[in-house]
């Protein structure tokens, strides 16, 4: 409970859980929400119990989370758990935080898909007042439908989901691919925000790609950059169309580097928004609270990145991104949706070592000889 928050992001005046160094390391151990909602009980325990789980198997922090004065409004503030803000030394408005996500690692073998206050795809047929219950799913007096979620391992040894079905012992079975939800650099508003929409800050931006061995770009909002993550996952399909994921329990390692100027700029070029990086692909990343407005301005960032990054012609990045780009449906249940733009790095090649300038775009020299000499150079 120290070191967490429950419902709203950081805002300028929050002191920091931690402060690290440029290209530090950080090893955050991450609460799911699910099992301590007030509508689940707000007694881990008695929730995970009802499904089977001995009580030695839930988390200790969880429990203590549960039972603890921190603060939030069931409804106004969202129900994710937080870990932050973490301080970086260096950081400041105008640089670009990069998150790198070096492993994840389960904390439990087991998680709940759960479908709330008609949030999801479908609204007006789900959560269903007539769901029946099973040794799976339960429907909370809430209205809200809880399903649990099994891992198990396969003859590869490959960590699988499995939601059992009907009568006979049938399940859906389905890979693991964790990832964290919630990432984020503290927003610049002044009041604290809800966890549950994402924006420029990232925050909920719920992109299951996200994962083992990515970046994410975000653009620092105040000093310190403010670094926050949580709402951990063991699966998602894109859409997460019943409101949530697999949500579950996962210790994340990430380092956080402050990249300045022309450093900035050889990552992304001109993106000021949140935008991600595979071994495979740049992920340009559209938001807004109309599904057909987040997908043209993933279109947009795509655009931005390889026009003033790659160097492309507005015309022929254009035409390049209709002819190969995917754009997919990160989540349609956060209030602000998400759209992904994934643009596959073998289709480029090599990055002009020489950041492309834009019509009307200024560079100073100090900036200029910087690039040109590949060093980081002033802002």
């Amino acid at each position: 409970p120290k070191t967490a928050r429950w419902g709203t992001l950081p805002h300028p005046g929050t002191s920091p859980v931690l402060m690290v160094g440029d290209r530090a390391t950080v090893t955050v151990d991450t609460v799911s929400h699910e099992g301590i909602l007030e509508d689940q009980g707000r007694d881990p325990v008695r929730f995970f119990g009802a499904y089977g789980v001995a009580e030695r198997d839930v988390l200790t922090d969880a429990r203590d989370i549960a039972s603890s004065a921190l603060e939030r409004d069931p409804d106004a503030d969202g129900p994710h758990v937080v870990t932050g803000p973490i301080a970086v030394t260096g950081a400041a408005p105008g640089d670009l935080l990069k998150v790198e996500t070096l492993s994840l690692y389960r904390r439990a073998d087991y998680g709940i898909v759960s479908s709330r206050h008609g949030r999801g795809a479908l609204p007006d047929s789900f959560p269903a007042p007539d769901t029946a219950e099973s040794a799976a799913t339960r429907r909370l007096p809430s209205g809200a439908v809880s399903t649990f979620c099994e891992v198990q391992v396969d003859g590869k040894g490959r960590p699988l989901g499995v939601i059992p079905y009907g009568t006979t012992g049938r399940a859906a079975r389905f890979p693991l691919r964790p990832f964290m939800g919630v990432m984020g650099v503290t927003p610049a508003d002044e009041q604290p925000l809800s966890t549950v929409p994402p924006g420029r800050h990232g925050g909920n931006l719920d992109v299951k790609v996200l994962d083992t061995g990515t970046a994410l770009y975000l653009p620092v909002q105040v000093e310190g950059a403010g670094f926050y993550t949580g709402d951990p996952h063991y699966a998602q399909g894109n859409g997460e169309v019943a409101l949530t994921a697999l949500e579950a329990p996962l210790r994340a390692t990430f380092r956080l580097t402050v990249l300045k100027g022309a450093a900035a700029r050889r990552a992304v070029g001109l993106i000021d928004t949140p935008f991600g990086e595979s071994e495979t692909h740049w992920v340009a990343i559209g938001l807004h609270e109309d599904l057909n407005e987040a997908m043209r301005a993933a279109v947009r960032a795509a655009l931005t990145f390889l026009t003033s990054r790659v160097g492309m012609d507005a015309a022929s990045a254009y035409a390049y991104l209709s002819a190969a780009a995917d754009l997919e449906i990160s989540q349609v249940v956060d209030q602000v949706q998400g759209v992904h733009c994934l643009i596959r790095k073998s289709d480029i090649g090599e990055l002009p070592s020489e950041i492309p300038l834009q019509k009307g775009e200024f560079m100073s020299d100090t900036t200029a000889s910087a690039v040109c000499a590949g060093t980081e150079g002033t802002p």
